[in-house]
């Protein structure tokens, strides 16, 4: 018997913002349709979770993964959603069951819209999107097993410590604050199976593939977190001026345009809690990435002397913004250029950042608004409207961008030119969201790079 070993694991991770699993497919209502089971609720599929995994592995892909000439010795299972009192939701479920409280808030998940904005403020072609998602703490169980011919675990548990890492994201969009996940306690149930041991051997061969049925005997392991590659960490504080608005899309009976709601799930209890959108603070991380980029290409641009009055011939200012300028490109990445009917030349951002999701009852202020015609004084036609914003001042939030230092790598302005963004957030210099030109969406605060403040406005 070559691998007389077993190492098993039993792993629930716990999505700290939103995944986006996608399906590939479109729907009535949205543009892409998250990935579900026979129930009809999400799971995550074991090849996304091994892709992941040799992507973040490197060099070490193909002892742990395999490759075209060896098989891996690395078995993944789907991971399957919790309940919320805890049981994996494994196997054929009663309507009963899937009727239950809980489980209707699976039925129609948030939809999240997007927008890319150019550098002349208005929506791209083609840059107008949306997208379903899965809830921010949605927790879900898979088993990893690994074969050995012997009895040394240590790849397989740096295997396992990839899974807390702070960079180890899970779906798409993970450049746009989807995918951080957790595994809750920082620990797993854990086994070694010696198959030439007639009682270790029974236990394997009696153990159900079925994610429901819990463990017995198994030990408990305490992860260890490690550091794969280099980042560079940005924190700020910040603390809303006043108003804030980032748009749902959508009206209701008080307002043409309403801030944007959405539920998620707290384990702090026993059991685990759904959280009304009312009493929730969101601030999609995709809003303050546009924001950013922007602004980096504006101080990357002022820095290397690249003004419109001093344009050479030729030269014209599309061609020094969005992923046509240096800095936007080696920190954001770019989706590439249309050759031949395809995107050729992508590159993936180097910053990870996160959504803000947090419980908060902020009190809400419908503002209204009119357009006056200058010669008859009186509203023109159409130009009446509405938003409904949230008052948030004297609330603080902490906002967590990560960094890969091979953005800045040669080119020493690029960093330079992302603090300036940086520092522009939090002096009220760069607002966030909608309606910004109407004094929406200033803050004030602190940056600190790596646990070191550089910049402080209070």
């Amino acid at each position: 018997m070559d691998n007389k070993y077993r190492f098993l694991a039993r792993i629930i991770i716990e999505a700290k913002s939103p995944l986006n699993i996608g399906s590939g497919n479109k729907g009535i209502k949205t543009d892409s349709l998250v990935l579900r089971d026979v129930n009809g609720l999400p799971f995550i599929p074991g090849t996304t979770i091994a892709g992941l995994l040799r992507h973040t592995l490197g060099k070490d892909e193909e002892k742990l993964m395999g490759s075209q000439e060896m098989g891996s010795p690395l078995i993944i299972t789907e991971a399957k959603m919790l309940d919320s009192d805890g049981t994996v939701l494994d196997g054929i479920l009663s309507q009963e069951k899937l009727n239950s409280e809980f489980l209707q808030h699976f039925r129609q998940l948030p939809i999240r819209q997007h927008a890319k904005i150019g550098h002349r403020g208005a929506t791209v072609k083609g840059g107008k999107f949306d997208e379903e998602i899965v809830l921010k703490g949605t927790r879900f169980c898979f088993e990893m097993e690994m074969l050995s011919a012997g009895a040394d675990d240590t790849d397989f548990k740096r295997l396992l410590n990839v899974l807390i890492s702070d960079t180890f994201r899970i779906g798409s969009g993970s450049r746009s604050g989807f995918g951080e996940i957790e595994v809750v306690g920082h620990q797993c149930q854990y086994k070694t199976v010696d198959l030439t041991n007639d009682e270790q051997r029974e236990w394997y061969l009696k153990k159900t593939s079925s994610l429901y049925e819990k463990w017995n005997g198994a030990e408990v392991l305490t992860l260890q977190p490690t550091k794969t590659q280099e980042w560079t960490t940005y924190e700020l504080e910040l603390k809303p001026v006043d108003f804030l608005l980032f748009g749902s899309g959508f009206g209701n009976d008080m307002a043409d345009m309403t801030f944007v709601r959405e539920t998620f799930i707290d384990w702090s209890g026993e059991r685990a809690q759904i959280v009304d959108g009312k009493r929730v603070l969101l601030i999609p991380a995709s809003s303050v990435k546009g924001a950013l980029s922007h602004r980096l290409a504006f101080h990357y641009n002022r820095l290397t002397g690249k003004f419109v009055d001093k344009l050479q011939d030729g030269e014209c200012i599309d061609d020094y913004v969005g992923k046509n300028n240096a800095a936007v490109k080696a920190v954001f990445g770019s989706e590439g250029d249309l050759v031949d009917g395809k995107m050729k030349h992508k590159q993936r951002g180097c910053v990870l950042i996160s959504d803000i999701i947090k419980e908060a009852v902020l009190p809400t202020k419908v503002l209204n608004h009119v357009s006056i015609d200058r010669f008859t004084g009186g509203a023109i036609d159409g130009a009446l409207f509405n938003e409904e914003t949230l008052y948030a001042k004297g609330y603080t939030f902490c906002l967590k961008l990560m960094v890969e230092t091979t953005a800045f790598d040669g080119n020493y302005t690029i960093r330079i030119a992302f603090e300036e963004a940086l520092k522009d957030l939090c002096s009220g210099m760069l607002p966030l969201g909608g309606g910004v030109n109407r004094g929406n969406g200033c803050f004030e605060g602190i940056v600190k790079r790596n646990e070191e403040v550089i910049y402080e406005n209070n």
